[in-house]
């Protein structure tokens, strides 16, 4: 099952409470990813963890 993120605030061009859905997460030298996709899945973004952070929680 995907995990379900939603928007805190605009970010991207994205307007607060848009979900996404976390596709995968990476860790190289201690720096993490994160690749998320609209509910839709037409498009992709590659977000740091401090954005993950400061702009989106998950939903249950």
């Amino acid at each position: 099952m995907l995990k379900r993120y939603q928007l805190k605030s605009d970010f991207r061009g994205f307007i607060k409470g848009s979900e996404f859905y976390l596709i995968a997460e990476s860790e190289y030298i201690g720096i993490k990813e994160f690749v998320l996709r609209t509910k839709d899945l037409s498009i992709r973004m590659i977000i740091s963890e401090r954005e993950m952070e400061k702009y989106f929680f998950p939903l249950k």
